[in-house]
């Protein structure tokens, strides 16, 4: 995805973690059927052995990706049926505690980096509970599911040796700025993109969409899918920011909220960043 630097996770996290000193940094997340248990452990092993305490290992099971990359990915499409075993084998490699004989991955071995769920279905509320980890759901783009999810990860939560609780994560997007008027601005902005690159998924409509074509797309399908997908955002000045945060997570349950910062430029997300910082 062109407007999001994803790829390289590790590499982020990593650029990050060398010019801070204090901050957790965290994947949102590895999508674990792209990649072998053993390269993340050693990856996610290796900064945590540079930056002790600081690293944290959200986990998905969906490939993200379509069928052409997944090829160009040498990857194995059924792979993520292989997700519950496969954090399994990456928890041995971070604890020390290989699951195959002879192989370790060093540096890493007893980090024990801290793993998270990531979903946006029942699938993977009933995992992290199942495997006694904290759950994070994508409530940010995938609306449909987010109290049912949070529901079931909690009544089936089975205690481990990371975590004695259950700890849940709900994502949202935040648009904001000084004043009301702006932020609402910025979230036809942002609502227009979304429609924008919904469309250009489409071969016909890739690279062809004008102004007046996605004004006129306003009004489709397309658009009710984008507005749906950002169902739960958060848009307003630091007063009205602040008053839906608190309800939203007073509703979902949440312990702690995952922000997305959808705003078009890098003038507008500072502008959104600055104002989230201000709230009490």
């Amino acid at each position: 995805m062109p407007a999001i630097a994803s790829s390289a996770t590790a590499v982020l996290i990593a650029h990050v973690a060398a010019r801070t000193e204090r901050i957790r940094l965290g994947a949102g997340g590895v999508m674990l059927p792209n990649h072998a248990p053993l390269i993340i452990a050693e990856q996610f092993g290796t900064l945590a052995e540079l930056h002790p305490g600081r690293i944290d290992l959200g986990l998905g099971r969906a490939p993200g990706t379509d069928q052409v990359t997944l090829r160009a990915l040498r990857r194995d499409p059924r792979a993520s049926d292989e997700f519950p075993s496969d954090i399994r084998e990456l928890q041995g490699y971070l604890a020390g505690e290989s699951l195959i004989p002879t192989v370790s991955a060093h540096p890493g071995a007893g980090t024990r980096v801290p793993l998270y769920i990531l979903g946006s279905s029942l699938y993977g509320a009933q995992l992290a509970a199942a495997f006694g980890l904290p759950y994070a759901f994508a409530s940010h783009f995938a609306p449909d599911a987010l109290h049912a999810a949070m529901r079931v990860y909690r009544e089936r939560f089975q205690p481990s040796e990371q975590l004695a609780e259950p700890y849940a994560v709900a994502a949202l997007n935040v648009i904001a700025a000084a004043e009301g008027g702006a932020a609402r601005e910025l979230a036809d902005r942002v609502l227009r993109s979304r429609v924008r690159n919904l469309a250009e998924r489409v071969p016909a409509y890739a690279g062809r969409l004008d102004d007046a074509a996605v004004d006129a797309l306003m009004t489709s399908p397309v658009a009710d899918q984008a507005r749906h997908m950002l169902t739960y955002t958060a848009v307003g000045d630091r007063d009205e920011v602040a008053d839906y945060l608190r309800t939203f997570r007073e509703q979902c349950g949440a312990d702690e909220l995952m922000i997305t910062n959808p705003a078009p430029d890098l003038a507008a997300r500072h502008t959104v960043l600055d104002v989230l910082a201000a709230i009490d």
